[in-house]
């Protein structure tokens, strides 16, 4: 993949972070960086910040909601969720989402507007293996 073509791209959108929960052990720690990678293609990666869960690690969920547009003007918002996990002994991790975002399969450029992350997850211990 050539990086420098993707860096023009890459916008940072959602000034601040999302704080955990009360109860939590994790938050995302930066706004979630959106890459365009075609015409309505995406990758949404997120920060997972979780030092108390460097101990056994930990695993959950971002959900998170995408404001976006077609090229005609058309707003949509669609609601999202991404898996993360933090090995033990790290205290951080990223999750990186891959989406599309069109109303007719690739014949609009769209654009991301704005992410917003509306709830992180989380549950002691290291993930369950993918099945």
């Amino acid at each position: 993949m050539n990086m420098s073509a993707l860096c023009p791209l890459a916008l940072l959108l959602l000034a601040g972070s999302a704080p955990a929960q009360p109860g939590h052990a994790v938050a995302v720690s930066e706004g979630p960086l959106v890459m365009r990678l075609n015409k309505d293609e995406f990758r949404i990666a997120f920060g997972v910040q979780g030092e108390s869960c460097a101990a056994r690690g930990c695993h959950g969920q971002i959900r998170y909601r995408v404001h976006w547009r077609t090229e005609d003007g058309a707003a949509h918002f669609e609601a999202k969720a991404v898996n993360y996990a933090i090995v033990p002994r790290s205290g951080r991790t990223i999750a990186v989402d891959r989406q599309y975002f069109d109303t007719a399969e690739g014949a609009h450029t769209t654009e991301v507007i704005a992410v917003s992350v509306e709830d992180v997850t989380v549950t002691e211990g290291a993930a369950a293996p993918a099945s």
